[in-house]
């Protein structure tokens, strides 16, 4: 893996090591009290497609894991939809021997925990995620979600956080409210219409966002869904890894 932004590159094909990678995708170093940091973690192919037949993994390579494994290990709390939960049939996060002294030092748990942002509720709640999570999975839902999912939820274990007035999640609230409960290294893998709402809102700091050298046409969706902001957001690129031609950009919005 070669680093495109600096002149003292690594040799073609190194593989870098967890340490290394985790060094470039470090969290802000002081973040002020009661602040928070949320990143979003995506894959897009050369034309713009988030997923091959409904999921990430198939535009995805060995290195764009190591990245994501990376990730997970430094963030306080995982975000994702329920519907890439479905889709990419999410489980708990597992703690990593490679990450251990570096949480521990950071005073982060053994693993981040995995919040399920959802209006509906509509999920299994006997499978591992929430069954046999090493941390609680939250469940992120708005006010007005059904009283018999919230409990259903409750019984099998997971965390309800309340981010919205009605039946929605207000996107900037569960950033707040996860940021209040200590999650303040955020990370969000999606999907696209999550996505979409946390760019809308203003509240996305960082994108990391790998480019896979495929083409698949079709009409997979972009990283991020939902309606569009009223003027671009500029961001700017923090760090650019390369692996045999795949991309892994780091970029963080110009006021952050």
């Amino acid at each position: 893996m070669t680093d495109l932004t600096t002149t003292a590159a690594a040799a073609p094909d190194r593989e870098w090591s967890l340490d290394e990678l985790a060094e470039t995708y470090a969290y802000p170093a002081g973040l002020p009290d009661g602040s928070s940091w949320l990143r979003a973690n995506m894959v897009s192919t050369l034309d713009g497609a988030a997923q091959h037949d409904g999921r990430s993994q198939p535009i995805s390579c060995a290195a764009d894991m190591r990245i994501f494994g990376t990730l997970r290990g430094l963030a306080d709390v995982v975000i994702a939809g329920a519907e890439t939960v479905r889709q990419e049939g999410y489980r708990p996060a597992r703690a990593r021997e490679a990450f251990a002294e570096r949480r521990a030092a950071a005073g982060q748990g053994p693993a981040p925990a995995v919040a399920v942002v959802t209006g509906s509720l509509d999920l299994d709640f006997s499978l591992p995620l929430f069954t046999e999570p090493l941390v609680p999975t939250l469940v992120v839902t708005g006010a007005g979600a059904a009283a018999d999912r919230i409990e259903a939820a409750r019984r099998a274990g997971a965390e309800v956080l309340i981010a919205g007035d009605g039946a929605r999640v207000d996107p900037a609230r569960a950033v707040r409210e996860l940021a209040a409960r200590g999650l303040r290294r955020q990370l969000t893998e999606g999907g696209p219409r999550l996505l979409g709402q946390f760019v809308a809102a203003g509240v996305l700091d960082e994108l990391c966002l790998t480019l896979s050298p495929m083409l698949t046409a079709g009409d997979a969706q972009r990283i991020a869904g939902g309606p569009g902001v009223a003027v671009p957001e500029r961001f700017f690129l923090a760090s650019l890894l390369e692996e045999a031609g795949f991309l892994f950009s780091r970029y963080r919005r110009t006021d952050s």
